[in-house]
């Protein structure tokens, strides 16, 4: 039997900082293995986008499960994946874990944000009661026991810092550890400062301390942090959520003008991927048949 990729991603985390690219389909998956990431990570946002909606939880688990799954596959890396607030009530938070760790991912981060939620680095967020997503947590951290004997790493994202304050964020997220966090998202903090308090107050209430992980997402309320210093303020994961997505579209868009202008695209073959690189990143030989499957 194979190591849950829970159990992988936590060994991961006892090693250093681990970095997690935003994946969000199985050939960027692919290149995430092949450059040499340990880890890589299903963003709603990316995956909402790539499929022309925004982020406000228009697709349903089960699209997000078959993404997971083809992500897990073709890169045989551990994948934290993004749950939005759970497709639902407890009910539907446990179906998630379920499908989820079925899908082959390591971990899934659950949200406080009310329906529909918004994304993280914008105005106008709601927070549910607390004590709601608190049952939510434990709900998931029931599921990931009986699913996985709790190697599935749930991991409890709050967005308590642009709404009521960091103090809030500390307090929630606290509260989500005693429910059964593994591991704990503080979004939106904007500081350096504020990850070093938010990591010490967690190590000094939390017993046993949780995996703390981080977003470095741009555009957004977070500053540019290497990862060697998330990992000195005590960070275990930095996720680089839609950083992917933003650095293909911008490259499509600016081919396309060109294309649209100019009649042809000869003078982008340098500026692009070939289909003997294509072939090889697939595990594809087009004389001899057959690929490699997950990615080498």
């Amino acid at each position: 039997m194979s190591t849950h990729p829970g159990r992988i991603l936590r060994e991961l985390c006892t090693q250093g900082t681990v970095a997690a690219p935003g994946a969000y389909n199985g050939l960027i998956a692919r290149e995430v293995a092949r450059v040499g990431f340990t880890a890589t990570y299903l963003s709603g946002g990316a995956l909402s986008a790539s499929s022309g909606v925004p982020d406000i939880g228009l697709l349903t688990l089960d699209r997000f499960a078959e993404r997971v799954r083809e992500i897990a596959q073709h890169s045989g890396l551990p994948v934290i994946a993004d749950a939005d607030t759970g497709f639902g009530e407890e009910e539907m938070v446990r179906r998630t874990v379920i499908e989820y760790n079925r899908a082959g991912a390591a971990s899934c981060h659950i949200e406080d944000q009310v329906f529909p939620k918004r994304c993280g680095h914008v105005a106008g967020k709601t927070l549910i009661a607390l004590d709601h997503c608190v049952d939510k947590i434990k709900w998931a951290a029931e599921a990931s026991d009986d699913c996985s004997e709790g190697d599935f790493i749930v991991c409890a994202r709050t967005d308590a810092r642009s709404v009521d304050g960091l103090a809030a964020a500390i307090e929630r997220s606290h509260a989500y550890a005693e429910a059964g966090a593994d591991m704990l998202f503080p979004e939106g903090l904007e500081s350096e400062d504020e990850f070093a308090r938010f990591a010490d107050e967690m190590n000094k209430l939390c017993d046993p301390a949780p995996l703390l992980l981080a977003n470095m997402t741009e555009f957004g309320a977070t500053p540019h942090i290497h990862l060697d210093r998330f990992g000195e303020l005590g960070y275990h994961v930095v996720i680089y959520p839609v950083t992917t997505l933003r650095v293909t579209m911008h490259a499509v868009r600016h081919f396309l003008a060109d294309l649209h202008e100019g009649g042809t695209a000869a003078e982008w073959e340098e500026s692009m991927q070939s289909r003997d690189d294509l072939y090889a990143l697939l595990g594809y030989n087009p004389t001899g048949g057959g690929y490699s499957f997950p990615a080498p």
